[in-house]
């Protein structure tokens, strides 16, 4: 008599419940933010490590982290920095005219990082003051790209207006000598808006030629909003401190998407918050690296049987020039 047990069946995993995904295009690094991560790979490629970033290059931290894995040094102020004949980089946010004159005294070499679109609303403001008119400056408190601008301009030459309240509140100097300029990464409908108040208030104001809010904040909110009514979830890959990121939620949640979320990394999902979910939107900031959004797509592909579809609503070819100091560097030529 066989004493054998009969066979076990081999155990077979549920099914992966179907997922599609709904990849927004044009999404992640803007021509700014590559330029500037690259400004600090080459500056390290050429001269070597130490390389000191004031601030974050970009506001990743994930990018930040890579930096400082190859050598770079990333302090607040340019005082923490050592006498040194290093390269010292100023992020892609811009600064006030304080610090590179602060850094010229120490006679340290600078290697600016600004992206061009910033340092067009510099110029701007620069000039209109010249013309002599007060000027308002559309954008958030504390933001290094508004602490910035409004630091190229002596102290009380530049208001600051967050909200269409703010702006219905403002009194100016002269309604007849007003400009107005606005930071480059803002939603694009709340800064319209603020600027409609000013010039329903203020006819004769003056503005930029062509919007201070930049061509990649623009295109990746206008993806977002091409989705957004299409998922029943959308995730934001970003950083808390990225002003872009932070608005692509704000714009998901205006155009009837219930739940949208901000994620740093796929470790960051909300998982139970979004449930059950046949249909999720995804896009990144302007500094969030490609990798982190194929990061956040395998780990639903984990539990998901993933399709993914790319919905574009632009196509950017748009580049920025290194500074001359690292043109010669090979990398640079790639």
């Amino acid at each position: 008599m066989s004493s054998a047990l009969p066979d076990t069946p081999p155990s077979v995993s549920p099914p992966r419940p179907p997922l599609r995904v709904l990849l927004a295009a044009p999404r992640g690094f803007c021509a700014g933010v590559d330029r500037a991560i690259q400004i600090v790979e080459l500056a390290l490629s050429k001269f070597g490590a130490p390389v000191y970033v004031r601030h974050e290059i970009v506001h990743n931290r994930f990018v930040v982290d890579s930096l400082k894995a190859k050598g770079a040094v990333f302090v607040e102020e340019i005082d923490e920095i050592p006498d040194t004949a290093q390269p010292v980089i100023f992020s892609a946010h811009g600064v006030a005219k304080s610090v590179p004159q602060a850094a010229r005294l120490r006679n340290l070499f600078v290697l600016d990082a600004t992206c061009p679109l910033v340092f067009k609303v510099h110029n701007e403001a620069a000039r209109h003051h010249l013309e002599g008119h007060q000027i308002v400056m559309i954008g958030h408190t504390g933001h290094p790209e508004v602490v910035g601008t409004m630091g190229q301009l002596p102290a009380g030459a530049i208001e600051l207006i967050e909200t269409e309240a703010e702006a219905s509140a403002f009194t100016p100097r002269d309604p007849a000598k007003l400009a107005y300029v606005t930071q480059t990464t803002l939603s694009v409908d709340d800064t319209s808006a603020i600027v409609a108040v000013l010039k329903s208030r203020f006819p004769a104001i003056s503005g930029p030629a062509k919007e201070d809010i930049c061509y990649a904040t623009t295109n990746r909110q206008t993806s977002v909003k091409a989705i957004a009514d299409q998922v029943e979830a959308l995730l934001v890959v970003g950083a808390p401190n990225s002003s872009n990121s932070q608005r692509l939620v704000e714009v998901a949640e205006r155009e009837g998407c219930r739940k949208a979320y901000l994620v740093q990394r796929a470790a960051d999902i909300p998982w139970q918050q979004l449930g059950t979910i046949t249909t999720l939107g995804v896009t990144a900031g302007a500094s969030a690296p490609e990798q982190l959004v194929n990061e956040v797509i395998d780990a639903f592909r984990t539990r998901y049987a993933v399709t993914v579809e790319v919905v574009a609503t632009a196509q950017e070819n748009i580049a920025f020039n290194v500074p001359r100091e690292l043109r010669d560097t090979p990398a640079a030529a790639q």
